[in-house]
């Protein structure tokens, strides 16, 4: 995994799990890997990845089964789309709003390019 200088690792590997989940690569209720596989296969401190799995289930989408090791909780996908929803809205899109009116980009083309997109990646 190559890492960005901009965002804490801990949340750039939570976000890869979390990507994991939408595309259904990970399921609900499916074990993931110990926290010393993870950090073996993205060569990073273990302590990194328990950083990781502890901030995932604070936020409900990993859960422990003590002795066992971490698991994706059935209501994750939810829990996902809902803060990343929250965080578009909230901290990205008067970014995104500024950049179409800077570069004139109209509603219709904005609307055309999306639909395009949709089209293309199989997305609603």
């Amino acid at each position: 995994m190559i890492f960005k200088d901009s965002k804490a690792i801990y949340l750039q590997i939570a976000d890869k799990i979390c990507d994991d989940v939408m595309t259904g690569t990970l399921t609900a209720g499916s074990r993931i890997p110990s926290v010393r596989e993870y950090a073996a296969s993205v060569e990073v401190n273990a302590n990194t990845v328990m950083r990781t799995y502890d901030h995932l289930a604070q936020q409900g989408v990993l859960f422990n089964k003590r002795g066992i090791g971490f698991f994706i909780s059935d209501d994750a996908r939810d829990r996902i789309v809902e803060t990343r929803r929250r965080s578009f809205l909230n901290d990205e899109i008067n970014y995104f709003f500024k950049q179409l009116n800077l570069l004139d980009i109209s509603a219709d083309e904005l609307v055309r390019m999306y639909a395009d997109y949709c089209k293309n990646n199989d997305n609603k």
